[in-house]
């Protein structure tokens, strides 16, 4: 199992000293997401001031970019970190991709599988010299003069990872993409139920199987050494849980526990700011179920024997003063 740590930062000037001191503390890579600050400049930093770390971004919002900036930017990450950048894209939804963005949404399913082949077609131009000509539904792409070609890539093409939640969009992550990233408001249950049915689903689209994918999971997680530092944690976490349970298109995965009714009313109690109340109505027994909440010492073992056998590479939030034992015994 690789551990991967985020890279959350208020100033990019941080970047340099953190991400040395992630990669000395034993983290195969660490990621970034779209937030309050572009995912991929810090990604740059990053890779000029380590070693081995992987970059990925986990994830920037593919629709509020084309294949072609997409495609760039990724080569110019794989080339300056030499080698190991994955290009890690997810949808947001419609309100932020429109309002927020400014840029269409329509078939998220069908645009984001277009979106990775038209990147690869861009990137089969650049690296395997082959002629432009993708043409798509939503993208079309056909013209690359010698000015604009960076040319094959020294290191080889970055890998593509794709978040989803619903079924369609994971099975479009096994058809196309390297990686899937889980989202945080996911299960066990539910990833084994319906994340790898609808992977396997995918791979066998282009002939593959789940030993061709890897699969990524941010575990909301907590350390704990006293009965205080737990219960803040659940307080902590129950209203993560919560928010992201208001979500409708979450409502699947709780849906798998029994839980579905909860959706809708969160989601009602969102809409009115009521988040003191929304993480009321979320229960220890779910928010168990969502998160890793344990001893430091006992939190490998947890996480080990609940997602072991489903993902290859795990994420935490969870602040603990030495990371550095941890980290080897999750990759142990």
């Amino acid at each position: 199992m690789k551990v991967d740590a985020a890279l959350a930062l208020d100033a990019l000037s941080d970047v340099p000293v953190v991400a040395r001191r992630l990669e000395e503390e034993g983290y195969d890579g660490l990621y970034t997401f779209e937030g309050p600050h572009d995912p991929f400049f810090p990604l740059l930093l990053a890779g000029e001031h380590t070693e081995r770390l992987e970059l990925t971004t986990a994830v920037a919002i593919a629709f509020a970019r084309s294949p072609m900036t997409l495609a760039n930017t990724a080569y110019d990450l794989q080339l300056a970190s030499k080698g190991r950048f994955n290009l890690g894209l997810g949808t947001q939804i419609r309100p932020h991709v429109e309002r927020r963005f400014s840029m269409p949404w329509s078939k998220p399913v069908e645009r984001m599988r277009e979106m990775v082949l038209a990147i690869r077609a861009i990137w089969s131009c650049w690296h395997d010299r082959t002629k432009l000509e993708f043409r798509g539904e939503f993208y079309t792409h056909t013209l690359m003069t010698p000015f604009f070609d960076p040319g094959p890539n020294p290191y080889g093409l970055p890998r593509i990872f794709l978040a989803g939640v619903g079924p369609r969009m994971t099975e479009v992550a096994g058809e196309v993409a390297d990686g899937f990233l889980v989202h945080p408001f996911s299960t066990a249950k539910y990833m084994r139920e319906t994340t790898l049915p609808a992977l396997e689903r995918g791979l066998a689209r282009s002939g593959r199987t789940l030993a061709d994918l890897e699969i990524a999971f941010p575990v909301m997680a907590a350390a704990y050494t006293t009965e205080a530092e737990r219960d803040r944690a659940f307080d902590t976490l129950r209203s993560r849980v919560a928010f992201y349970g208001s979500t409708p298109a979450y409502r699947p995965v709780l849906d798998a526990h029994g839980w579905g009714d909860l959706q809708p009313e969160l989601n009602a109690l969102s809409k009115r700011g009521d988040w003191a109340a929304m993480a009321e109505r979320v229960t220890d027994e779910v928010v168990g179920e969502f998160c890793v909440i344990a001893p430091p010492e006992e939190l490998p073992d947890v996480i080990r024997a609940r997602y072991g056998g489903i993902v290859q590479r795990v994420s935490l939030d969870a602040a603990v003063s030495d990371p550095a034992p941890l980290v080897a015994r999750l990759k142990a």
